[in-house]
């Protein structure tokens, strides 16, 4: 491993990429006595003939005894082999590659790093993190498809990882198909509440005014001033309706600008 001269100990998780069950971490140390000159507890009780021709691993941590976690990392690297779980980590590799490729086709999205692993965190270029907060959520709630995310120099991204030992390409299509339409979903969402906060009057309000901004702010009560444009999961959303659309609808409209 290129720089592992420099570190005195190197920790990893077999369970994450490695496909042994939750949990199980491999440890190695550059010098093991430091370790356990830290650690070793030798009470007259615990001393054996064989503690010079043996590695006491009681030594290697706080507790004296100790689960057979590498028995099923042993099992697994028996049934895949060295090369099949060396084979395994660069088909993930490969699909985030491929995963990073389809996201950039679209314009809307930024890749916030260089994709090494089998994990790619994007965001939506140029929004706020609320909206790229909005997208992650609407994602998980379909159960489509689970991420999570990572805030990167006070920016909101979405972390998406290969993680099945069956993903294919077509899997990576579904994913970056999935996410681009919620990403519409919600652009387009947003720009209609800009529009309505446009809409909405600023100077001084009217009884009828007032009606306006309450069926605006209640979107399970809306009102005949109000159509809806849009329906979603979160809700719907309302925009004012025209004169000319109030006067052909609404009686009581008519009404009172026939007789001021």
């Amino acid at each position: 491993m290129k720089g592992i001269e420099y570190a005195s100990s190197f920790n990893l998780n077999p369970n994450k990429w490695m496909l042994v069950n939750f949990d199980c971490s491999a440890m190695w140390v550059a010098d093991r006595v430091k370790l356990t000159d830290a650690l070793t507890v030798d009470p007259l009780y615990l001393q054996h003939d064989y503690s010079n021709r043996s590695i006491d691993y009681r030594n290697w941590s706080i507790p004296l005894s100790r689960r057979f976690r590498s028995l099923k990392l042993w099992f697994v690297i028996r049934s895949y082999g060295v090369e099949g779980l060396q084979q395994y980590i660069r088909e993930h590799i490969r699909l985030a590659k491929v995963f990073e490729s389809k996201m950039r086709e679209d314009s809307r999205f930024e890749i916030v790093h260089t994709v090494n692993t089998g994990l790619v965190c994007f965001r939506l270029k140029g929004a706020e993190n609320s909206l790229n907060e909005r997208l992650l959520s609407s994602i998980n709630e379909t159960g489509h498809l689970h991420m999570v995310p990572a805030m990167l120099k006070k920016r909101y991204t979405i972390r998406f990882c290969v993680c099945s030992p069956t993903a294919t390409e077509e899997d990576m299509e579904h994913a970056s198909a999935t996410i681009k339409e919620w990403a519409t979903v919600i652009t387009e969402m947003d720009e209609m509440e800009d529009a309505v906060q446009e809409l909405r009057p600023t100077n001084s309000k009217t009884e009828s005014d007032s009606s306006l901004d309450q069926a605006g702010s209640d979107p399970d009560e809306p009102s005949d001033n109000f159509c809806v444009v849009q329906t979603t999961r979160k809700g719907s959303i309302f925009v004012p309706r025209t004169p000319f659309a109030r006067l052909v609808s609404d009686p009581e409209y008519y009404r009172r600008l026939s007789n001021p």
